[in-house]
């Protein structure tokens, strides 16, 4: 080492090689000192939430608020539990403000998942595990525990940094999202409790991003669940006659594959977002009469019926599309009937569409833009979200709520096999969470009431 060091003096050593040399030991010491802990404990825990296993039918969710509890309880936050229906727990964790007249900032997820087939995973869903290239494979690593660990995440590194909110945050983690949000979202949007948080603004799930753009949602489709029947007389497996039932539901089935094909081909042309179209897509097919063997073979069935998930955007007119189903989807005249299992209005509880204001009404949406422009992230074009999430029964209520998960350069992988995040992705997410938390926790001006809220 006496080459470099004994035999140079500062003279000899070029004015570029010191200044370089200054650069990387500054640079060095300010990665060092900015991250808050040891980034594989972060991992570490959202290992832990994601291996925890809420999968529907039977979500242990018993297990995921203990855990949610333990992580309020080392970052310093109050948290309690409510229980609407038995057995199905809204965790609430609270960050108080400085100033509790200010409306509060709610941020939602939901601790459920759907089923996983395990044996068409590389690696088991319910391990967490982390490959070579740092993605972590789960059920749940996109829709949406990461959401909901970067949510404390972000506000753990906050309250390090010294950071004191002038609002009260609140973390929901709810129950059921997967299977409606009956008994969870809905319940707690409905009740007194979230009268007496003042929530002035919700953050939800969002979607992955493929490429670098951070997706952002205002509104969302509506679900109808429709269920189709025919009824006609009974008749050989060999006689051609009129109004049979699997004749008339047919015809239904084209009509619906029409409309559907229509829909579709302005997502295709590029003329609409998916978000933007009506989908539909069938659920079930049922007729036929059965048998010890199967079913009888020569013996047309009186009754055949077919269900459908259609999602209707809040910008159309629900009533074009309830007249195109009794005309000519379900008509009477051809003995067939229709009903709803599920029918979500795409107007508030004012008369309004369901969806957010992304223009200068709503400061909320500039603050979003400027926190993650400030991380260093890109916000894409704001879209109606293609699917449904809990947001809706809070924008139902006229609150403002805006869906928004912090995942780009990643495959949408939500409900599919091998879902899985980036270790970097989830990092960054979390520094995406700090600047809008703290933006929107330190906002003051033009603020809403409770008054104002409910003359919307």
């Amino acid at each position: 080492m006496e080459g470099i060091y004994g035999t140079c003096s500062p003279s000899s050593v070029p004015r570029f090689l010191i200044s370089l040399l200054f650069f990387f030991l500054f640079t060095s010491t300010v990665v060092v000192f900015s991250l808050p802990e040891d980034s594989s404990e972060i991992i570490s825990r959202f290992q832990q939430y994601l291996q925890i296993n809420t999968a529907q039918p039977n979500p242990d969710y018993s297990a995921a608020a203990d855990f949610i509890f333990s992580q309020a309880k080392t970052i310093g936050l109050e948290s309690q539990s409510l229980e609407f229906v038995k057995g199905m727990p809204v965790v609430l964790v609270k960050w108080p403000g400085t100033n509790p007249d200010l409306s509060s900032i709610l941020l939602n997820s939901h601790m459920d998942v759907v089923a996983a087939e395990h044996h068409k995973w590389i690696h088991p869903p319910f391990d967490a595990h982390v490959d070579q290239a740092g993605d972590i494979y789960a059920r749940g690593s996109q829709d949406m525990k990461c959401v909901g660990m970067q949510y404390l995440e972000a506000i753990r590194g906050l309250k390090n940094s010294g950071f004191q909110p002038v609002r009260t945050v609140y973390v929901s983690f709810v129950p059921d999202e997967e299977i409606g949000g009956h008994d969870g979202a809905e319940k707690l949007a409905e009740s007194e409790e979230f009268q007496k948080m003042n929530v002035g603004i919700l953050l939800d799930e969002g979607i992955a991003s493929p490429n670098e753009n951070y997706r952002v949602f205002f509104a969302e489709r509506c679900p109808w669940w429709l269920v189709i029947k025919a009824t006609g007389s009974p008749g050989h497996g060999s006689k051609l006659y009129d109004n049979s039932a699997v004749e008339n539901l047919m015809k239904s089935l084209e009509s619906v594959r029409r409309f559907r094909a229509s829909q579709f081909d302005l997502v295709k042309a590029g003329l609409k977002e998916e978000g933007e179209v009506i989908s539909v897509n069938m659920a079930f097919l049922k007729a036929g009469t059965p048998s010890p063997t199967g079913f009888v073979m020569n013996l047309q069935p009186s009754e055949a019926e077919a269900g459908f998930d259609i999602r209707v955007p809040p910008t159309v007119d629900e009533k074009l599309l309830e007249k195109r189903i009794e005309e000519e989807w379900a008509p009477s005249s051809r003995n067939m009937t229709f009903e709803f299992k599920s029918k979500a209005s795409t107007l508030d509880d004012f008369g309004k569409p369901v969806l957010t204001a992304t223009d200068d009404s709503n400061p909320w949406w500039a603050l979003l833009e400027g926190a993650v422009k400030k991380a260093n992230g890109k916000l894409g074009k704001p879209e109606l979200y293609p699917a449904s999430t809990d947001a809706r029964y809070y924008r139902k209520r006229g609150l403002r709520a805006i869906g928004f998960s912090p995942i780009a350069n990643t495959p949408i992988l939500l409900h599919d096999h091998n879902e899985f995040l980036n270790q970097a992705e989830y990092l960054k997410g979390i520094e995406i969470y700090e600047s809008i938390i703290e933006a929107y926790a330190s906002y003051t001006e033009h603020t809403r009431n409770a008054a104002s809220r409910d003359e919307l």
